[in-house]
């Protein structure tokens, strides 16, 4: 075959021939490659043998495909498919893009320096070139794989995402949600918080989840994100405190109440956190001036009214009972101070008690309940937390009716 021009503008000797000089010397340049790897690359021979037995197949791919290349320029198939097709899938999630470009410049240095007892003295100067340019084609090829593998891990964490969440809705988070929940990695450290609220009115979902989750790598933490209909659920780990983490992210919901669920450490505990915070947004337009966030646990009596049991069982468990555990002076000093609007002198006078020991007794009623029987919302809290422990208690502790009796306990 005579000489020819290639497209680069050097001229060649017999192509064909020089190519098939490459292809069988294809096995001395492969070894020279990897032994240049080991000698420039401390972290190439760190690798474990399987990853290392990958690199070798595609340096030979490369190295013949090459061959075929220099034939035909315009080949550029055998480029992509030709050295990157004879590897795993995995190979992608084990050596990063970076390192492939060093070990492709590195195995191109070794190859431009046996060149010459390859393919001859006469044809190194053109192979040479030819290597720059196909090398090129190389990092091209390399940056096309590594984007489509990004884009099939970020569609399948996308899926495993949707059923991780799905689940913890759901409250069916068994040992395969935790599995897919540690295929994402997820959670990294610390507490889990569940904040459920509205979606913003978008007409890109993907695009409500992508800014969620830059928002929540700014605040300190990493997303699992759902959007089901017109509500948005999120996950957040490194969140010990749920109600400061939605206060972190409140900006990412639409318009309406942002309601923080109950701590969580496990997946498990996520599933109930969620239960807490979905009743929460449910019954939230009973409570119009709530804080945003606000807690679901801070919405206890509207999800009593709408006849939640669990929260009933946390009003009487959570008021009442502290309360009423305290041989009754807490009970009656609270529903008397209640009683009187709120009036300490008005709550002294019924109980025949200094007003400076409603006070003490109502610090304690705070102290022991978690609401302040100063503020009108905890005013509200403890009067459904008495009134359903009244009802769940029949028999307690009832307010004094006869100075008589009341002078007994105050001696008792």
């Amino acid at each position: 075959m005579p000489r020819r021009r290639l497209g680069w503008g050097a001229t060649a000797p017999d192509a064909d021939e020089v190519a098939r000089r490459l292809e069988r010397g294809s096995g001395e340049l492969s070894a020279k490659g990897l032994q240049r790897l080991d000698e420039r690359l401390s972290w190439y021979g760190a690798m474990p043998a399987e990853v290392r037995s990958w690199v070798g197949v595609v340096l030979q791919s490369g190295v013949t495909s090459f061959a075929a290349w220099y034939r035909d320029p315009k080949h550029h198939k055998a480029v992509s498919a030709g050295v990157f097709g004879s590897a795993p899938p995995e190979l992608t999630r084990a050596i990063s893009l970076e390192q492939v470009v060093q070990m492709a410049r590195v195995a191109v240095d070794a190859m431009e320096a046996e060149l010459e007892e390859v393919v001859g003295s006469s044809a190194a100067p053109d192979v040479r070139e030819a290597l720059l340019r196909y090398s090129r084609e190389i990092a091209f090829a390399a940056a096309t794989v590594y984007a489509r593998a990004a884009e099939d891990r970020g569609a399948w964490d996308a899926r495993l995402e949707a059923l991780v969440v799905d689940a913890v809705l759901r409250d069916e988070t068994d040992e395969a949600v935790s599995s897919q929940a540690a295929a994402l990695r997820w959670p990294r450290a610390g507490g889990i918080a569940v904040v459920v609220g509205s979606a913003p009115q978008r007409d890109d979902p993907e695009a409500v989840v992508d800014d969620v989750r830059s928002a929540a790598r700014l605040a300190g933490h990493t997303a699992l994100v759902g959007v089901h209909g017109e509500r948005l659920v999120v996950l957040l780990d490194h969140a010990d405190d749920p109600l400061a983490a939605a206060a972190a992210m409140v900006s990412q919901f639409g318009p309406g109440p942002v309601i923080a669920g109950p701590a969580a450490q496990t997946l498990v505990d996520a599933a109930s956190a969620a239960r807490h915070a979905l009743s929460a947004l449910r019954v939230a337009p009973g409570w119009p001036d709530a804080p945003r966030p606000v807690s679901a646990h801070a919405l206890l009596p509207e999800r009593v009214l709408s006849g939640e049991d669990a929260a009933r069982r946390v009003l009487q468990r959570e008021v009442y009972a502290p309360l009423a555990g305290d041989r009754g002076p807490l009970l009656e000093t609270v529903e008397a101070y209640l009683a009187s609007g709120c009036s300490i002198e008005g709550a002294s006078r019924r109980l025949l008690v200094h007003p400076n020991t409603v006070r003490y007794r109502l610090r304690r009623v705070h102290d022991l309940s978690g609401w302040s029987p100063a503020d009108p919302r905890g005013q509200f809290v403890l009067r459904v937390g008495l009134t359903l422990g009244r009802i769940a208690d029949p028999g307690g502790i009832d307010a004094p009716s006869t100075v008589v009796e009341l002078l007994q306990r105050r001696a008792d």
